[in-house]
């Protein structure tokens, strides 16, 4: 019971209205290379969860009623491959191209569409953020400070992180000492040069390069260090 509750939480994170509508609109999901990959595979459009997930996500995203209803449409269009949709090399790419691609080529038949795909599908995947919020938790709970129940401490990550974000719309995120400081640190100057921004602000997801010393004895009580790069 343990086990699968584990999975189902872990399911339904990945199962929210914007998920299941970035999954509606990515063409691969149509293509029939995906469909007879495995069987049981179905289109997005005839996932019964997926599609309620959706029409939640439309519901919030187009308030107004007719503009929702011009949505539709192009998703009915969208998934039936119907109209412009339905041509030889539209039915084709929805396998070969990147989805961000494939609506770039495809969807100018669709613009609402087409610019709502364009959102999700073109974010790309990295770390960079988890990183950051693993390093906020190393501050919040440590070896000192280890009796914090988990939920206090995802709370306080919380309340850091959002605190981080709301001072950038104070007056003196752009001016003073402590300007711009979560982009290149007291090392930043200002806007003024352009691109040059990019040399100064620290923007690698790489990891840091360590030295390791590496003592070696030779037997006579000379100790010798050699430096090892990871």
């Amino acid at each position: 019971d343990v086990v699968y509750n584990i999975l189902i939480d872990q399911w339904t994170k990945s199962s929210t209205p914007l998920h299941c509508t970035a999954h509606s609109l990515n063409p691969r999901y149509y293509s029939k290379e995906w469909l007879n990959a495995v069987s049981g595979h179905v289109s997005p459009h005839k996932d019964v969860e997926l599609s309620e997930e959706r029409n939640k996500c439309l519901r919030r995203y187009f308030l107004d009623v007719e503009e929702r209803r011009l949505v539709n449409q192009e998703i009915a269009r969208f998934s039936g491959g119907l109209d412009a949709f339905g041509s030889f090399d539209s039915l084709e790419d929805r396998w070969v191209l990147d989805p961000k691609a494939w609506w770039l080529v495809h969807g100018s038949s669709a613009p609402i569409l087409q610019n709502l795909a364009l959102k999700p599908l073109g974010q790309p995947s990295s770390s960079s953020c988890c990183k950051r919020n693993w390093s906020t938790y190393s501050f919040i709970h440590s070896m000192r400070r280890n009796k914090i129940s988990p939920k206090r401490a995802d709370d306080l990550v919380f309340i850091h992180t959002n605190l981080c974000l709301l001072s950038r719309n104070d007056a003196d995120y752009k001016q003073g000492e402590c300007k711009l400081w979560d982009i290149g640190g007291d090392a930043f100057d200002s806007f003024d040069n352009g691109a040059g921004v990019l040399e100064i602000a620290s923007l690698s997801l790489d990891e840091p390069t360590m030295e390791t010393m590496l003592f070696t004895d030779d037997g006579d009580g000379n100790d010798d260090a050699v430096t090892l790069e990871s």
